[in-house]
């Protein structure tokens, strides 16, 4: 697939890095030569310096056959003038944009080919603010991944000394829980994957991913470690977008406290937000932390812009005795560095929105894309298509299905039904299929299992 990315920042140089790696003919358009060279230096792609809403330089990207456009530089408007160009003037058949203001994103009305013609928006702060709101809802989790309209989920928990499976085979959760039907879907120890298998045995420290019916999570996280008090009291550092957002969507179910330096931006969250106490400060100051019984906290939430100013507040809030602490964090290098120590959960909010991109990039009826573990491995969801004659699963038990190397399937989505698989679970056409895949060199070689031979059209 040729693909045309306009900005080489975090979002766009982690996207290429992804779709490199998968055969694909990619160009990367940015006016920063220096972020061009280093990652021309890095992965196997074209380079082209310049404004990416250019006719020219859209040309000279290769516009002119490309199958795809996906404009994710920091400007908005920019963004969406290349859709508008390379929709009049290139005939693009899909256009992506990275749309961050509300004001855009409200008005649905404006994204279409009558007028900004945007085939797919993503907004990194809604994926943001969605992706904390279940960490909130589930105490415990390191990630939760929603499948078929939340109606199955991925949830990703360390194992604690104690649990009642830690120290015993897999194949015992039947036993332990004879009326819920789960799986696990990857063990991840001491940073390494481990391919589940029915002998394997549960260690304290694993982080264990399974996937289960909604209504199913909590029993199956009981099995795992102790189960977390209920979440009530949460603070927030950072009344930005995504700050705003999160106490938006949850302060009429918790208590929530938003601290932010900046007097007029106080002002308008004092506004607009209803029930959340405003205050005007630094999440770094100790005193106003010890002021605002941080220790009480159930919470504390880092969502700033600055990294090492996350860090610092994050550092103090947990070793003044806030409960859980989780952390925006935009360097990826600091992903790995900061998260298991005082801090519970580093959030990368561009591998949270490089899995809305890559589902729609991926050939096949990909649904869904997510990096499991900061991208050591990926979770999709994909929709089976066909009969028996034009489709390499539809009608085939999963035990006769040639998945790749490192690729296992987890459960299938049938109507409102959840089916966790079992080697003789039949694939039925248009169920919604979850798949996990340790190897993404391996990823093209699923997508295919999903393509219709011609024989069905």
């Amino acid at each position: 697939m040729k693909i045309i990315i306009l900005g080489a920042g975090q979002v766009g140089g982690t996207l290429a890095e992804h779709l490199a790696s998968e055969a694909n003919d990619i160009t990367v358009v940015d006016t920063d030569g220096e972020r061009l060279r280093d990652l021309g230096d890095r992965l196997d792609i074209r380079t082209v310096q310049g404004r990416g809403s250019l006719p020219t330089v859209l040309r000279q990207a290769g516009a002119d056959d490309a199958d795809m456009l996906v404009a994710v530089t920091n400007s908005d408007e920019t963004n969406m003038v290349a859709c508008q160009v390379a929709y009049s003037l290139f005939h693009t058949p899909t256009k992506i944009a990275r749309v961050r203001e509300s004001a855009y994103l409200t008005r649905e009305e404006l994204f279409d080919n009558d007028h900004i013609p945007v085939d797919v928006l993503i907004s990194p702060e809604q994926v943001v603010t969605n992706y904390i709101k279940r960490l909130i809802e589930h105490p415990g989790s390191l990630q939760v991944i929603d499948f078929a309209e939340g109606k199955a989920q991925l949830v990703a928990v360390k194992a604690y000394y104690g649990g009642p499976l830690v120290g015993q085979q897999l194949r015992q959760i039947r036993a332990h829980m004879p009326n819920v039907d789960t799986r696990v879907a990857a063990i991840f120890r001491r940073d390494r994957p481990i391919t589940p298998r029915g002998d394997t045995v549960i260690e304290a420290d694993d982080e264990v991913f399974f996937i289960a019916a909604k209504k199913d999570i909590r029993a199956v996280m009981g099995e795992l470690r102790r189960i977390d008090e209920t979440n009530k009291r949460i603070v927030i550092a950072g009344g930005g977008q995504i700050g705003e957002r999160l106490a938006e969507a949850i302060e009429s179910r918790y208590q929530v406290k938003i601290i932010e330096m900046n007097p007029a931006r106080c002002r308008h969250l004092s506004d607009t937000l209803e029930s959340t106490v405003v205050l005007q400060g630094s999440a770094s100051d100790k005193d106003l932390m010890l002021e605002e019984n941080i220790a009480d906290a159930d919470i504390f939430l880092a969502l700033t812009n600055d990294d090492e100013a996350n860090i610092m507040s994050s550092l103090l809030a947990k070793r003044l005795g806030a409960g859980k602490v989780m952390t925006i964090i935009n360097n990826p290098a600091y992903v790995d560095l900061v998260q298991g120590g005082d801090i519970d959960i580093a959030i990368s909010p561009q591998l949270a929105t490089i899995g809305t991109l890559l589902a729609h990039v991926r050939r096949g009826d990909i649904v869904s894309v997510h990096s499991l573990r900061r991208g050591a491995a990926e979770a999709i969801e994909a929709v089976a298509h066909g009969d028996s004659k034009s489709s390499k699963v539809v009608g085939k038990a999963i035990e006769d299905i040639a998945l790749p190397p490192g690729t296992t399937i987890g459960a299938i989505i049938r109507d409102e039904e959840v089916m966790i698989a079992h080697d003789a679970t039949v694939i039925e056409s248009g169920d919604h299929v979850i798949l996990f895949v340790v190897d993404k060199k391996q990823i093209r070689d699923v997508e295919k299992l999903f393509h219709v031979g011609l024989s069905f059209f």
